[in-house]
């Protein structure tokens, strides 16, 4: 116990004294500091003011990650970890909350950007490379229990399930992933849809609830899962440069 309140109180110590420094001098401390803190911080990561942690230890973060304004990462649970993957954009005030109870894990894929105001949140996500997260998008990894209608629902517990977002993913403004969904590589969800049953590889999917209306061209190289399907012929460049323009 007295481990853990040295580790909350060193967390509390360093984000509130340099948490809310703008600018320049405020990205160069943090990325000083913040190691003290993270599970793992790899290089020329840009961690702008108001940004929240909890439990930062078991919040690892890759390189060249971009932070904005007023994100939370928050990992309620001592025993789950929150991994971000290279080269991420996480846009302002994207909330993203592990949930306590259980060895849960929130995976965000390497050059994958999180839109402003995105919510997620649950016990076992994965998002995967490459993948187009717009605003005010919802990831919901879990679900209330009320069965029993002479109990109050906040007392009646969650379920848990998991989200799977596979690689080159595109979800809209205003897309809501209901818990036990799979959306397959390199499917697009049209804004405003609500997602509750798995989507094919390759689909364009809209509506409420989401239901697929065409299927984008997967030429033979394109299907399956092996490691011969990743992307190699991708320009890192000219991706990270396209990732800039989304902070």
């Amino acid at each position: 116990m007295t481990n853990l309140r040295l580790l909350y109180l060193q967390e509390a110590l360093i984000t509130t004294l340099v948490g809310w420094i703008p600018l320049k001098p405020g990205r160069v401390l943090r990325r000083m500091l913040y190691g003290n803190i993270l599970a793992g911080l790899g290089k020329s990561v840009q961690i702008e003011p108001g940004v929240e942690f909890v439990n930062a230890d078991r919040t690892e973060i890759g390189e060249g990650v971009k932070i904005d304004r007023y994100v939370r990462l928050r990992n309620v649970g001592r025993d789950s970890k929150i991994r971000i993957g290279d080269w991420v954009r996480l846009n302002r005030a994207a909330d993203i909350k592990l949930h306590s109870g259980g060895s849960g894990y929130i995976e965000i894929g390497d050059y994958t950007s999180i839109g402003p105001y995105t919510c997620m949140t649950g016990r076992d996500i994965k998002i995967g490379k490459y993948c187009l997260i717009a605003p005010h998008v919802g990831i919901f990894a879990n679900n209330h229990v009320f069965t029993d209608p002479t109990v109050p629902i906040v007392q009646q517990g969650h379920t848990y399930k998991g989200i799977v977002i596979e690689d080159d993913c595109w979800l809209g403004s205003g897309v809501k992933v209901l818990d036990g969904v799979t959306i397959s590589r390199g499917s697009v969800i049209g804004a405003g849809a609500v997602v509750t049953k798995d989507i094919p590889p390759y689909s364009i999917a809209v509506g409420v609830p989401a239901k697929v209306v065409g299927k984008r061209d997967a030429s033979p190289n394109k299907t399956g899962n092996s490691e011969d399907n990743e992307f190699h012929n991708i320009d890192i460049e000219s991706q990270r440069n396209y990732l800039e323009k989304l902070v």
